[in-house]
């Protein structure tokens, strides 16, 4: 793990990578990664987010600045822009259920080749999918995704990459960070090994790549 600016940190991103991005509507996004990302214009980006928050905010600078590709998302009903590339066809956009989502990163974080989920079951998303049947029950077989990058928000981190969140920051930022192949986490406060208790460890430092110090959530 290395403590670097963000320059260094997102100088590890390539044009075209897929990238998970943690927040929900910019909140508990790491904002500092992002404006880097536009600032080095990092683009044919493959987003994986929970949403594509505001046009001004969070992960929509990234969509009003045309260097997302694709975005696999559950909602996209905050942005308007995000709609309006996706029916000129300019973006192409994967809506996922928001708990299917979520699964699909959790079995690629622990190694598992997807989850079976009754959601979307007899409709437009069972187009495509394997359906399979349990004691009388069908299921879709939802393949789970990982990302070669991770960009994530965390409250505070200590010396050796230990992760603190904030409140519902922990909802999709850890499991993000178990799904990729290189960790950048943006973090309020660096800390002394050891003021974060074992207990209070809520992602480890293994797991870690790069620590950046940016500001604090809005």
């Amino acid at each position: 793990m290395k403590i670097v600016k963000a320059e260094e940190a997102i100088s590890s991103v390539n044009d075209g990578d897929s990238l998970m991005i943690g927040g929900f509507l910019g909140v508990g996004t790491p904002e500092t990664l992002i404006d880097e990302l536009i600032k080095q214009n990092k683009k044919n980006l493959t987003i994986i987010c929970n949403d594509t928050s505001f046009e001004n905010k969070g992960i929509g600078k990234l969509i009003y600045n045309k260097l997302a590709r694709k975005v696999i998302t559950s909602h996209i009903g905050t942005n308007k822009e995000t709609q309006r590339q996706y029916i000129e066809k300019e973006l192409e956009v994967e809506l996922v259920p928001q708990g299917t989502l979520i699964e699909r990163i959790r079995a690629g974080g622990v190694g598992l080749g997807g989850v079976l989920t009754p959601t979307g079951v007899g409709t437009i998303v069972e187009e495509g999918k394997q359906v399979i049947e349990i004691d009388g029950k069908k299921y879709l077989l939802e393949k789970a995704i990982r990302a070669k990058v991770a960009l994530i928000k965390a409250k505070r981190a200590d010396h050796v990459g230990n992760l603190q969140f904030a409140l519902t920051a922990i909802n999709f930022n850890p499991m993000m960070g178990l799904a990729a192949d290189l960790v950048i986490a943006e973090v309020e406060e660096l800390v002394p090994t050891g003021v974060i208790s074992p207990e209070h460890v809520q992602f480890p430092g293994a797991l870690v790549d790069y620590v950046v110090i940016g500001g604090r959530s809005k």
